[in-house]
This record gives structure tokens, C-alpha cells and sequence, in this order.
């Protein structure tokens, strides 16, 4: 067992709407930070006007110091958190690599929240990639930071169920209450001595690569049943796209299709069943609920066959998923 040691001051880093259920849950367990860093503000929109991340929203609303550098790396950044003489340093969804020299700054090292359940999923899209692969399961993980990725020792873990309407959304904001609740949780223990870091299982690891803007495009020779969690893994970014006619056709949501008509001419438009229609896919077919043309507002599947009045034989898709 470890020895007991008070982890405050403590510093937390992160970025978006995941990183600030932390935040509240070190707020409300009497720890909030000394210093929030965040990632600098950024273009985004329409108007391409620059807005804050949520993090840095909520050190502002509660006048904690908050830092925004726009390299970890910089020395000046480093002097600078110096200052705040940290014991420990809080990792959610930040957003840049740290150098060694950050790693070491804090007096007890850097602790990572991460959302997966450790060595399954390293990397920048867990969520995502536990709901693509047909997970049942997925969870948090705290662990120490060393150089690889998300390779560091293990604190603890907290399953979290995936359900099966599930999307990144949806389940990451329920990873995000539980991972909260663990950060507090590992923080009280380690102080209390009760935490051994242990070592990962290194040849169990697997990956999940961040995601691109490109990444959402639907293959429809792939069997229905994975095109279905794909839409959801893909959901709200970068969203899983098709294309109807030329032009691109964003699949909001779907289910899984009638049985009886299956594997034959994937994409190809089969009819209507409810308020969907249905696609034929490399095995089985799948319905599509809701979808959305460009620049229009998103309609039911019926809509949409309604709408355009598909001709026999007619598909979604591009040649090569033919």
C-alpha cells in the first residue's frame, strides 16, 4: 500500500463539455483547482466568431485562475504554472501532447481521466469506438501520465453500461459523471494511501485513432447490424454521411430493417416500413429513421422516399461501395 500524502493544490487540464463534470465534482467535494488550463479560444460557426471551450467558461464563471497556452511545451507556460506550486495535475480531454517536462512539474505527477476501461481503447476516440465494436461495456479509468499513449499505471476503473440507442453523445455524457465522481474518489484514496498503481497489460491494448471529418462515410457492403452502431459512433461527429443523387445525405438515425429482404445490391433503395426507409446492406438491411439533405431541415425516412420518389433500383452511395 502507498504512503498517504495531501494531493492539493491541485491543477486541472481540459477542454470541452466531458472535462467539466470533473470540475463540478471537485468543486462540490471541496477541491477545486487552483488553476484551470484550457485550450485557447477558437473560431467556430458560421460567423466563424471566436468562443470559449467549456472549460475555460467555467473557471471564468467561478474566477479561478485559468491559463490557455497555446503549446504546453512553451517554457513560459511552464514558469507560469510553476507558480501555482501544484501537487497534482487533473488530465480530461485537454487536447495536446505533454512533454516530459510538464509531466514532471507536478510535485505527485499528472493523473489522467480516460474513457475506457484501460488497456481497450487507448487513444483520442474511446467513446466511439467501444459503440462501433458492438461493446456492451464500456468505463473510466484514472492512471498515471508517462510519455506513451495512455499507457501509464492504472489507479481505478468504473464499468459504465452501453445501451443499445446509445450515441458518442449520449454515452460520453454519462461517462463524464461517472469519470467526475472517480476523479474524486482516486484523489481521497490516494491521499489515504489505498491506491497500488499498477502496471497495463500492454499486449491487451487496442486503439482508437481520432477521428477525421471523412470518417463518417457509410459503406454499405458492410453488414447491416455494424453500419446501425456505426451511425451511432458517428453521431454527433463527424456524423455518418451518404450521398443520393450526387450530392450528400447525412443519416440521423437508424434501426435495423425487416429480415426478409437482405445482401442484394448494397445502398439500393428497397421501400418504405413505418415512417423509414429501408437500405439493402452487404448482409441484412437497415432502416433509416431520420435523415437530412444539405441545407434542408431533417425529415423521417418516409419523408425523404416521399419526397424524392426514388426510382426503381435507385442507391445511396458511391460507386465504390457498389
Amino acid at each position: 500500500m502507498s504512503e498517504s500524502i495531501d494531493l492539493f493544490p491541485l491543477v486541472v487540464f481540459g477542454t470541452p463539455s466531458f472535462s467539466v463534470p470533473t470540475l463540478d465534482a471537485l468543486d462540490a467535494a471541496g477541491r477545486t483547482p487552483v488553476a484551470v488550463i484550457s485550450q485557447p479560444p477558437r473560431q467556430a460557426g458560421r460567423g466563424r466568431a471566436r468562443s470559449q471551450p467549456p472549460v475555460a467558461e467555467w473557471a471564468l464563471d467561478r474566477n479561478v485562475a485559468l491559463l490557455q497556452p497555446e503549446r504546453v511545451r512553451d517554457e513560459s507556460f511552464l514558469a507560469e504554472l510553476a507558480h501555482f506550486g501544484p501537487t497534482l495535475a487533473v488530465v480530461v480531454a485537454f487536447g495536446q501532447i505533454f512533454p516530459q517536462a510538464l509531466l514532471d512539474l507536478p510535485a505527485q505527477g499528472c493523473m489522467n481521466l480516460h474513457a475506457s476501461l484501460l488497456p481497450a481503447y487507448r487513444g483520442a476516440s474511446p467513446i466511439s469506438a467501444a459503440i462501433a465494436a458492438g461493446e456492451t461495456v464500456t468505463g473510466v479509468t484514472t492512471m498515471l501520465m508517462e510519455r506513451g499513449l495512455d499507457s501509464g499505471p492504472v489507479l481505478l476503473q468504473r464499468e459504465v453500461p452501453i445501451e443499445p440507442e446509445d450515441t458518442t453523445d449520449r454515452l460520453g455524457a454519462r461517462l463524464a459523471r461517472a469519470g467526475g465522481a472517480l476523479v474524486v474518489e482516486t484523489i481521497e484514496r490516494w491521499e489515504r494511501g489505498e491506491i497500488e498503481p499498477r502496471e497495463q497489460d500492454r499486449s491487451a491494448a487496442t486503439f482508437a485513432p481520432r477521428l477525421s471529418k471523412g470518417d463518417g462515410e457509410i459503406d454499405w457492403r458492410r453488414p447491416a447490424v455494424e453500419i446501425e452502431r456505426w451511425v451511432r459512433a458517428m453521431t454527433p461527429w463527424p456524423g455518418a454521411v451518404t450521398s443520393f443523387r450526387g450530392t450528400p445525405l447525412r443519416v440521423l438515425e437508424t434501426s435495423m430493417g425487416p429480415a426478409d429482404r437482405s445482401g442484394r445490391d448494397p445502398g439500393r433503395l428497397l421501400g418504405t416500413v413505418g415512417e423509414s426507409v429501408v437500405v439493402a446492406c452487404g448482409a441484412g438491411n437497415l432502416a433509416l429513421d431520420r435523415v437530412q439533405r444539405a441545407g434542408r431541415r431533417p425529415v423521417s425516412g418516409r419523408d425523404f422516399w416521399n419526397g424524392e420518389q426514388p426510382h426503381p433500383g435507385e442507391r445511396l452511395g458511391s460507386e465504390a461501395s457498389a
